[in-house]
């Protein structure tokens, strides 16, 4: 086969507190025997790859020099931020953790996947036109699905279905999930519906509230109205949660959870004691929407827990037969209730324009974005099974 080269995506901040964006060409290296190389035709912008891509830049400072064509991006970082940056400082990132596309040249053992639509995941990064990986993290679309489809079906997919493994493997009955009307949140709430699964979902506006409840969500408590504390302790008391995801990270959130867990709690109980309910509440903060800190004044009791919380740790915690079941689940369902919406495209050069980067760095919901590492067309016709 040719020799393959890619134009790829790369970010940096520098140790003088720059943030650096350009597109690099590299050589694609040829796949040993059982990696195959996958023609990248979309990868999705999910908010971890924009907290790697941007990092805590300030982005009205961006200046754009280059070319149209190679255009490279530069814009200030705060001098605070860089001691917590010090790992990656000076050192060009690769960028993306999933995406879809063909599969145009593979090693000796995984030969049969040459003209396969696939969904992988890539540490090197999925903003690129080619991509070298393993076999092993690559799955193969069903018929009919497209590479757009298939772009999410990975990161999210596998979040909603680890945070209800989660759920049973502590014993909880139901779930709380922050910041619900995003897309993984949409995901979880489908999940949930087909399974028989209580979810509180909190939002952040009576929008968002209906957008939930328009696709079957009965529990929307939403955090800006004057009853969201009623509702939410309603809520709570009907459905018997005791644990719950929070995606916003910094401010109260979790500790008004946590208070109204409490109250449902030593409500049942049959006698006070001054240490509260002994059912165990549980805060998983796995996202940063809020990047400042975690604000928690104990008024619940001391049977609790707040903690990190991270999907692929909680795959490999899980083992490979669970994981394995768990994809094959997100293979058979991902144009159902595992089904990703995008409300915009942009190719490489466009991902990189200064309002676009302003637009996706919002990360609102509704307004998530694919990336087209090779244009536009490609996806056009490429469909699973029969590609």
């Amino acid at each position: 086969m040719t020799a393959l080269t890619s134009l790829e995506l790369r970010t940096k901040i520098t140790s003088d507190a720059r943030l650096e964006l350009w597109l690099e060409e590299a050589a694609v290296p040829r796949p040993t025997a059982g990696e195959v190389v996958v023609r990248v035709d979309a990868a999705p912008i999910n908010p971890s790859d924009i907290i790697l891509l941007l990092g805590p830049a300030d982005l009205s400072t961006l200046e754009v020099r280059g070319t149209p064509e190679r255009p490279v991006l530069t814009a200030s970082v705060p001098d605070s931020a860089l001691p917590a940056l010090a790992a990656r400082l000076d050192a060009a990132l690769p960028v993306g953790n999933e995406g879809a596309g063909v599969v145009v040249d593979a090693g000796s053992k995984v030969r049969h996947l040459i003209g396969r639509l696939v969904a992988f995941r890539s540490a090197a990064g999925t903003y690129a036109q080619h991509r070298v990986v393993a076999a092993a993290d690559c799955m193969a679309l069903p018929e009919g699905v497209s590479a757009e489809a298939g772009a999410s079906a990975f990161i999210n997919p596998l979040t909603a279905l680890a945070m209800v493994e989660t759920m049973r493997r502590e014993g909880h009955t139901a779930l709380v999930h922050t910041a619900a009307a995003s897309n993984l949140g949409q995901m979880l709430n489908r999940l949930c519906l087909t399974d028989g699964i209580e979810l509180v979902n909190i939002v952040r506006n009576s929008k968002q509230a209906d957008l939930l409840r328009n696709i079957g969500a009965k529990y929307v408590p939403d955090s800006t109205s004057a009853g969201f504390q009623e509702d939410l302790t309603t809520a709570l008391d009907e459905t018997g949660a005791t644990l719950a995801f929070d995606a916003i990270g910094g401010g109260t959130m979790a500790e008004t959870i946590l208070v109204a867990m409490e109250a449902i709690a030593t409500k049942k109980m049959a006698q006070y004691s001054r240490y509260g309910s002994p059912v165990h509440k549980q805060i998983y903060l796995y996202g940063v929407l809020d990047a400042g800190p975690t604000i928690i004044h104990r008024r619940f009791g001391t049977a609790w827990g707040v903690g990190g919380w991270l999907m692929t740790w909680c795959l490999d915690k899980f083992g490979a037969q669970v994981a394995a079941k768990l994809r094959e689940r997100v293979a058979a369902e991902l144009t159902t209730t595992f089904a990703s919406r995008y409300s915009s495209k942009v190719t490489l050069v466009e991902a990189m324009e200064p309002e676009v980067i302003r637009q996706y760095a919002k990360r609102a919901t509704g307004e998530k974005f694919l990336m087209l590492p090779n244009g536009r067309s490609v996806d056009d016709g490429a469909t699973g099974a029969n590609v």
